[in-house]
């Protein structure tokens, strides 16, 4: 089946823009990347044009050519990633019994829902230009009490990845929030499986590329570590 044509749009350092852009390495499709600058300018995804395609103001949104040739938009790294996976079941990156699948949706929305809004950009921001707080210090505190949480799971269900022996979309979830942990200093000691499956995802292509750094909107290292 020839690839269909893809515009995501996002930011490179986004863990929900991460997903998908692993997501869409995994099925194999071609994809354009618009950046939306979160930070430059009272951030990108404010303006109308954006806010039209969603109306949170959030990234990621994937356009992608439906099958009758319709523009579909879609944004929410999950439903996206579901989205893909129905339409694109080869390979698939849900388990196929409902057990398992159930855990591999456990471990995704445990990140999804429940560590990474708490320490997203306009959470960060709110918490710091808002309330006065620092914005670093409750990143990492839910940070580390969410991983603590998935190493846990992961550590009743892990093969070579998060789920057995082939990437699901928890590993797809799992590796983006290990980045972001270390931005903000936790310590990655009792995290072993998790490491473990991350070193694993790395070896693969689609993991590999999409990675925040690769990314044409990534700043130079200096510009990254001021952020």
């Amino acid at each position: 089946m020839p690839s269909p044509e893809a515009t995501l749009y996002g930011f490179w350092r986004s863990s929900a823009t991460w997903r998908v852009r692993i997501m869409l390495g995994l099925k194999r499709i071609d994809f354009e990347v618009r950046p939306v600058n979160l930070l430059e300018n009272g951030g990108e995804q404010n303006r109308p044009e954006y806010a039209a395609k969603n109306p949170m103001r959030q990234v990621p949104v994937l356009e992608i050519l439906e099958d009758d040739g319709r523009t579909f938009r879609l944004a929410q790294s999950i439903a996206i990633a579901e989205y893909l996976e129905e339409r694109f079941p080869d390979p698939p990156h849900l388990p196929k019994d409902r057990v398992t699948r159930a855990r591999v949706r456990q471990i995704a929305e445990t990140v999804n829902s429940g560590i990474q809004p708490l320490a997203n950009t306009s959470v960060r921001l709110f918490v710091r230009d808002t309330l006065g707080s620092d914005d670093a210090a409750w990143c990492k505190h839910w940070l580390s009490r969410g991983l603590a949480a998935v190493e846990a799971m992961v550590e009743l269900t892990a093969g070579r990845f998060a789920v057995g022996d082939a990437p699901t979309l928890a590993d797809v979830c799992i590796v983006p929030q290990l980045f972001h942990a270390r931005r903000f200093g936790v310590g990655m000691a009792g995290l072993e499986t998790l490491l473990a499956v991350e070193r694993a995802c790395m070896e693969l292509e689609p993991f590999a590329r999409a990675h925040a750094e690769r990314q044409v909107d990534a700043p130079p290292r200096a510009a990254q570590d001021a952020r």
